[in-house]
């Protein structure tokens, strides 16, 4: 390796060191245990390797002096030509081990990065609504990205160059300093004008690193929520693209001044260190050449210690960054074991069994519920805020009990904030009751099985959810086995099978992110095959025709209508044409049933309904002049 490379190389591994300097976790090195042994074998052969190629890359220099010394003692031609052998000879040996390294380096990274994802991926998905709601997904995405990848680091990179670099230190002290002791301690000596300027030099450049990454951050934020179909419709309605150019244009700017001026610093000190290297270079051909021509050294010493100073500084270098090395790559293992400390709320119990067979019933029994506080479901550094919001744990609901029967309709109303979407999410066990219970089929749903319960209820919002992805595909999430016809049934059941055929793609057509190359009420329609396609024994409807037409509602509300027959259904509405069909009606508000009963009797009672009736759901059916009886309408 050339000192200019050696240059680079400090000045990238103190660039990128970590500030931070913690004392190791023991906690943290158990863990990462746990992920390196699988992988004990291939990490024990790839430090081996790397004490062999270190202990190779020391031969060369020695055996090249060794040729000088048999050209100047005028020796034997075999004796050049098989030092020659032996020096290609190692040459290819270590050519054929570094191959050989590399992949089992890359095996080890890779396989790493691969368990990582997946513990974290498959961790993430059990993590509660809560935690998804509060997390922001660019922070959450690079948990999953550039910390595992940091983690990988520490066994494809930090590991084996800590061992490799010692190993290649001390061989090559000890060679050099049989060779001339003299000449080695004052290559050490040179090694703090080495050293210095580079931890110095690359804190500044870190820093400017770092500016240049928050600024790239948050341009990267800007696009993204931009670039979406709701934000470039913000924007534009709002008259904002000047506006947004400019701010956008001015961190671009200083990303430009950073790169200006971190080139700068970079030629810089690779510069200045290169002439370093150059002057130690001149001390061992100065002074040794001094000790040649008084016949205390032999000529091809001089070069064996010249090339084996870069096999000094270059491991120097390196070990006098190796701890902010080790420690960059336990903040990465931190970090990713700070998303695997968060517990899931939502526990599958040991002896869960299946949701009963047959029709379900649903039921809340005195059910009461808050929703978690931040700490419980949320890391401040995935919020992107520096103190969690100590709020939450306020009871949302209180005591709420009521019974569906098997194949019966009930519907939630209420004000906003009344807790009737809650009540929604509580039946599929997106969260649990803090007391009482909710039973599906007469069993508590914390004894059932987490499969069961999603194969068993079916939810459909109002903001109808797509990825973007194929229809088929949007479709298969609910039923991966539907066959063709299946997949044509359930759109013909939700109306939307003309709509589909007419498309140049047909199931094949993307649906765009979030479904917006879809209008509303074609994506409700879609969501509602996907629903049709699953076939749940109980449907829960959550202001599915809330934000919809006239028209589009009408469409919509007869796929409902087919979705609905024969199943056990929770309906919040806000259109009077949903819930007059419904078997009983449920007045929830501030977390309490506060009325119960049919249309027409709650009508009659002239209570919260009614004036919810008069308010809300009068523009669905005829209008009730203020001062009437309910019972007029």
């Amino acid at each position: 390796m050339s000192m200019e490379v050696t240059a680079w190389n400090a000045m990238y591994n103190a660039m990128h060191a970590e500030s931070d300097r913690r004392p190791f976790s023991r906690a943290s090195l158990r863990r990462i245990a746990v992920f390196a042994r699988p992988h004990r074998r291939n990490i024990t052969f790839y430090l081996v390797l790397s004490v062999i190629i270190a202990a190779l890359g020391v031969a060369t220099p020695v055996l090249a002096g060794r040729v000088i010394d048999a050209i100047v003692d005028d020796d034997a031609v075999s004796v050049v030509v098989l030092l020659a052998v032996v020096i290609a000879a190692i040459a290819l040996i270590e050519a054929g081990l570094a191959i050989v390294n590399r992949w089992l380096s890359a095996s080890i990274g890779e396989d790493l990065i691969l368990d990582l994802r997946t513990t974290v991926f498959d961790h993430v998905q059990r993590m509660p609504v809560a935690f998804f709601t509060r997390t922001r997904t660019g922070a959450l995405v690079s948990r999953l990205n550039n910390d595992v990848i940091g983690a990988q680091r520490a066994f494809s990179d930090t590991l084996s160059g800590v061992v490799g670099n010692i190993v290649t230190l001390a061989i090559t002290l000890v060679v050099m300093i049989g060779i001339s002791w003299q000449i080695t301690l004052l290559a050490l000596l040179l090694l703090p004008i080495f050293v210095i300027p580079a931890r110095h030099m690359g804190a500044r450049l870190a820093q400017l690193s770092r500016e240049a990454a928050n600024h790239n951050s948050v341009m990267n934020t800007q696009m993204t929520e931009r670039f979406s179909a709701p934000g470039a419709t913000l924007v534009k309605l709002f008259g904002r693209p000047a506006q947004e150019s400019r701010e956008f244009a001015v961190r671009a700017r200083r990303v430009r001044d950073i790169g200006v001026r971190t080139a700068m610093l970079q030629s810089v000190f690779v510069t200045a260190l290169t002439l370093v290297s150059a002057l130690a270079l001149a001390l061992v051909y100065g002074l040794g050449g001094f000790y040649a021509l008084r016949d205390r050294l032999d000529p091809g010493s001089v070069v064996a210690m010249a090339m084996l100073l870069t096999r000094l500084y270059s491991p120097l270098t390196a070990l006098a960054s190796a701890r902010m090395d080790v420690m960059s790559a336990m903040v990465s293992f931190e970090r990713v074991f700070e998303i695997l400390d968060l517990k899931p709320l939502i526990a599958e119990a040991p002896d869960a069994g299946p949701v009963p067979a047959g029709p379900v019933s649903v039921e809340f029994r005195d059910a009461g519920f808050a929703y978690p506080s931040a700490d419980k479901v949320s890391l401040a550094s995935l919020e992107e805020v520096a103190v969690l919001d100590s709020r939450g744990g306020e009871t949302v609901l209180h005591d709420v009990s009521f019974r569906v029967e098997p194949g019966r309709m009930v519907a939630l109303v209420g004000s906003s904030g009344a807790g009737k979407s809650t009540i929604a999410q509580l039946i599929p066990r997106l969260y649990d009751v803090d007391s009482g219970a909710v039973l599906l089929g007469g069993v508590d749903v914390r004894k059932l099985t987490t499969d069961s319960i999603r194969e068993t209820v079916g939810l459909v919002t109002q903001d109808g959810h797509l990825f973007h992805e194929t229809v088929r595909a949007n479709l298969l999430l609910a039923r991966p086995d539907a066959s063709e016809a299946d997949l044509w049934d359930a759109l013909r059941r939700a109306r939307l099978d003309e709509l589909i055929e007419s498309l140049p793609n047909g199931l094949e057509t993307v649906v765009g992110e979030r479904g917006y190359r879809l209008s509303g009420g074609e994506r409700q329609r879609l969501t509602i095959a996907r629903l049709l396609l699953a076939q749940p024994r109980v449907v829960i409807l959550d202001e599915a025709t809330a934000h919809l037409d006239s028209t589009s509602e009408a469409a919509v509300q007869e796929a409902l209508t087919e979705a609905l027959a024969g199943r056990t259904s929770v309906v919040i509405a806000h259109r009077l044409s949903t819930i007059r069909a419904a078997d009983e009606i449920l007045v929830v508000e501030g977390g309490r049933i506060v009325e119960r009963g049919s249309h027409d009797e709650l009508l009659a009672t002239g209570g919260r309904y009614a004036e919810l009736y008069r308010t809300q759901f009068a523009d669905s059916g005829p209008r009730m002049p203020a001062g009437v009886p309910a019972l007029e309408a």
